[in-house]
């Protein structure tokens, strides 16, 4: 019977092609209930000619799969559904990979031929005027829900199409949740929310799927109420949950190459906004200057992320990007620019189990050159398990904390 099936689901989507123009009101407006209907009076109609008998579970299990690959994203969908799923990665038609819980692992997905991937491919990108050709054989995307997505195809990729999607999570954890998972200590989640309040200018780096998107996200809630927030990102995935936040998202070209609206033009418009802070989702390139710039223009507080395989590592990756984006600039520039203007850098780990943790929150001490005081640092235990412990140094911006966050710290005290 599974071989049936197989052939019928086959014939429907052949006709279904044959046919698409007839409903495509349907799939543009991915009216499910119309689709489903047409579908169900097809399958009779084919079931009728084959002289072939369905029970009521079979004939659901073939209207579910022709919906999914007329309104949805075919074999994914279900992936896509699937909330343990952080991570999709198609390598090529035969090998279809998610990440679950941190972990990941192979599925028995398998996609009938290239063209088949094609044809989701194409239903990704087009609605957003792109296309994946010879000529532009990568491209960023997004689906309907927000999820992040990555093409690559040949010339570049030779073992077919390749699409990684990061699925937009729909849950945003707050702190005290991140608290309870072993992200961060009570501690350093205390100290981090008064220099959110205190507004100190502050750099989340880790390496990628490290947990700094959510880390942010976590922080950016501390943000007071009365503050007017300018988000500015690739793809949106903030959600400060604060009214007046305004986010703004980068446009890549068109089919002709044009309209392009990149993360630097995107902060120096947002500077005729009116914004008490910036908060820019990751820094890559040379919105860098712009983003230290407007730091240092009564932007104080602001954040970002980036990607970077340690604190100390983040700084000199911040003065390669200055460097990139400016040709006026010289290194001792750009590098006098970061120390005076990045307070704190919070680096977050992803370990091998899948967990994601705070590793270490430091200060960028200001003087000629790059250094750090470490103000928490992560230590293994003899469980292994590990915690963000308190290193016995208070930032030279204590007082700020006390006087702007009303925050009090006894180990600080004591030092002071």
């Amino acid at each position: 019977m599974d071989r049936d099936l197989s052939a019928i689901k086959d014939n429907i989507l052949r006709e279904f092609t044959l046919r698409e123009k007839e409903f495509k009101e349907d799939i543009a407006s991915r009216n499910d209930a119309s689709f489903r209907r047409k579908i169900e009076g097809m399958l009779k109609v084919i079931l009728r000619e084959a002289r072939i008998t369905l029970d009521d579970s079979e004939r659901e299990d073939v209207i579910s799969d022709i919906v999914s690959y007329f309104l949805g994203l075919g074999p994914i969908e279900k992936l896509i559904k699937d909330a343990d799923v952080s991570e999709i990665m198609i390598n090529g038609k035969d090998a279809v990979y998610i990440e679950k819980k941190g972990n990941i692992e192979l599925t028995d997905i398998v996609f009938n031929s290239d063209e088949q991937l094609d044809y989701f491919i194409d239903k990704i990108v087009s609605p957003m005027g792109r296309r994946v050709t010879e000529y532009t054989p990568f491209v960023d995307a997004r689906l309907r829900d927000g999820s992040r997505v990555n093409i690559v195809k040949s010339p570049i990729s030779s073992i077919g199409p390749v699409i990684t999607i990061r699925k937009f999570s729909h849950r945003i954890l707050n702190i005290n949740e991140l608290v309870k998972l072993g992200t961060l200590s009570i501690q350093a989640a205390d100290f981090l929310k008064a220099c959110v309040v205190a507004r100190i200018n502050l750099l989340v780096s880790g390496a990628a799927s490290s947990g700094k998107s959510t880390l942010l996200n976590a922080l950016g809630s501390f943000i007071p109420e009365k503050e007017r927030v300018i988000t500015i990102e690739d793809t949106l995935e903030l959600c400060l949950g604060k009214k007046h936040t305004i986010p703004l998202e980068t446009r890549s070209s068109n089919i002709e190459g044009k309209g392009e609206i990149d993360i630097s033009a995107l902060v120096k418009n947002s500077l005729h906004m009116r914004p008490d802070r910036i908060i820019i989702g990751e820094v890559r390139s040379g919105e860098v200057l712009d983003m230290i710039q407007a730091m240092n223009t009564g932007h104080d507080g602001s954040m970002s992320t980036l990607h970077a395989n340690s604190a100390l590592e983040a700084l000199d990756r911040l003065e390669i990007l200055s460097l990139m984006g400016a040709d006026n600039i010289s290194s001792e520039v750009a590098k006098r620019q970061i120390i005076n203007t990045i307070d704190l850098i919070v680096h977050t780990t992803r370990f091998t189990d899948g967990s994601r943790r705070v590793t270490a929150i430091s200060e960028v001490v200001k003087g000629k050159d790059y250094a750090l005081a470490e103000i928490f640092i992560f230590k293994d235990d003899p469980n292994g398990k590990g915690n963000l412990q308190y290193t016995g140094k208070a930032p030279s911006f204590y007082n700020k904390l006390k006087q702007k966050a009303g925050y009090i710290c006894k180990e600080f005290e004591q030092i002071g």
